[in-house]
């Protein structure tokens, strides 16, 4: 590295750390805590709007699982055939909620923060299974067939990461519906 690479390097971290010091300065006279800035802000609700999507996405996820378990306890002759797309699910749903669903707000105002356990409480209580293990099998892949819905709706919003994520969760989804209903008999 040259000598006058080394100084714009020197320079700019100068700069930065400048930039950061007097970003940490408190307000004129201490007279509080300052006033979040409009990047702050929007920072903010980005980061509420992407959590919130992510509880929405494991929320439905966690729904389909509780369908397999259901319709898996109901009939329990039909575990080889859902075991694995059950497994598959509860992976599913594991992906979908890395990252977290908690947002910690900028801003001193006391605002909820978004958590999936606040999501727990107001869970519906499982569908029963339907006696029939061919209308168990339709009822199933009806939900997966939806989760597939909601997770390709969801791309509209979602950030590139997660997209990928939802888009594939989506495509699997849509072939747990059809490996469900056409891809062998009951």
């Amino acid at each position: 590295m040259t000598t006058t690479g080394r100084r714009a390097l020197l320079r700019a971290g100068a700069a930065a750390g400048a930039v950061a010091l007097v970003g940490c300065t408190s307000s004129e006279g201490g007279e509080g805590p300052r006033k979040p800035s409009a990047a702050e802000l929007e920072a903010e609700r980005v980061a509420r709007a992407e959590a919130a999507l992510r509880l929405r996405s494991v929320t439905a996820a966690r729904g389909l699982l509780e369908r397999y378990d259901t319709t898996l306890a109901a009939h329990p002759a039909l575990a080889p055939r859902l075991t694995p797309l059950r497994r598959s699910v509860a992976a599913h749903a594991k992906a979908l909620g890395e990252g977290g669903t908690t947002v910690k707000p900028v801003t001193t105002s006391p605002t909820p923060s978004v958590s999936a356990s606040a999501s727990a409480s107001t869970a519906p209580a499982p569908v029963p299974a339907p006696a029939d293990p061919r209308a168990a099998l339709k009822e199933l892949a009806a939900a997966e067939r939806k989760a597939a819905d909601r997770h390709t709706n969801a791309l509209l919003t979602a950030p590139p990461e997660y997209a990928r994520l939802l888009a594939s969760v989506a495509a699997a989804s849509a072939a747990h519906a059809y490996l469900l209903t056409e891809g062998a008999p009951a």
